[in-house]
């Protein structure tokens, strides 16, 4: 059994955008203005504290800069989209992404929405998930996988690929798995995982289905597939019944819940919608929660973030 681990493709990632994001700093001294990324936070949901800690960690390391702005939860939405506003106007910030879950009094569509295209590095505006319809995903890499050079390459912007979805496709890539011709099962339909994934890796050649809480005999669909990609936010769903030999399981669920130590002691542990532990023994190839798509949600924001800041410079 492989196990697909994301910790060492981050890390190749975090040093790549490193290395780039100083030599640019080292040929424009005087005018250099380093990748800026906003987030909002709306309400104070202890979860969105610690993955914005973790991407302001990120930031930092790479050079870039974080503005975090804090909300109250009781906030008018009008006054949050003029907030995006602002920030969209604001030639020194390239990226701009808004924590989720929000209030629900507040309209996810309408606030993801209101960010520029072209600065929304999450990938999850109506205009961002059009564009990954007709995008090629067959071309060679360009520019974001390289060093700079002298004279900035100039590319065509194509909008960008929602963090998690670039993510998984980081995993294949790195672990040489081929999507063509395969039978491709997608456990969730979301705006920001499942949906945008399927448009990808039909881009890639797979065969794809996508099954969700009305769908009759998952089992059976899921046990025929060549690839699952678990995305439903139901700890430990998927388990040996689900399953079949040489198969490859991308789980891209993850929830804190509580759980019995040895001692009897209550404590938070991390599971995905996998039951890793019966899984692991029957498929080829697994993700690891956490460890592995996780890790690379927040180096693909950066990459999108790294492609925004870099089109500002041609």
């Amino acid at each position: 059994m492989i196990l697909l681990r994301g910790v060492e493709i981050r890390n190749n990632k975090r040093e790549n955008l490193k290395i780039q994001i100083e030599t640019i700093k080292n040929k424009k001294i005087d005018s250099f203005i380093p990748p800026v990324l906003v987030i909002f936070q709306i309400g104070d949901n202890k979860a969105s504290g610690v993955y914005i800690e973790q991407k302001k960690q990120f930031a930092a390391y790479i050079g870039a800069e974080v503005l975090h702005i804090k909300l109250p939860d009781d906030i008018e939405e009008e006054e949050v989209l003029e907030e995006i506003r602002n920030y969209n106007n604001d030639s020194s910030v390239h990226g701009i992404i808004v924590q989720l879950p929000i209030p629900k009094n507040l309209s996810v569509h309408n606030i993801t929405n209101e960010i520029d295209y072209r600065k929304d590095v999450d990938g999850l505006s109506s205009t961002s998930l059009g564009l990954l319809v007709d995008r090629d995903f067959n071309e060679k890499k360009n520019s974001e996988s390289k060093i700079v050079d002298d004279d900035f390459r100039k590319s065509v912007f194509k909008g960008f690929i929602p963090a998690t979805t670039k993510g998984v496709l980081s995993l294949f890539e790195y672990y040489d798995i081929e999507l063509e011709g395969k039978n491709v099962c997608i456990v969730g339909r979301s705006v920001l995982v499942g949906k945008p994934t399927a448009l990808v890796i039909l881009a890639k050649n797979a065969t794809i289905t996508v099954c969700h809480s009305k769908t009759k005999n998952l089992k059976d669909i899921t046990k025929a597939a060549d690839i699952i990609i678990s995305a439903i936010g139901v700890p430990n769903m998927i388990d040996e019944s689900y399953v079949s030999l040489g198969q490859t399981i991308i789980d891209i669920g993850i929830v804190s819940r509580e759980e019995k130590n040895e001692n009897g002691e209550s404590v938070r542990k991390l599971c995905g919608d996998v039951a890793f532990d019966e899984v692991s023994k029957i498929v080829n190839a697994i993700t690891p929660v956490p460890g592995g798509v996780g890790p690379l949600t927040v180096a693909s924001l950066f990459e999108n973030l790294f492609e925004s800041f870099y089109n500002t410079l041609l």
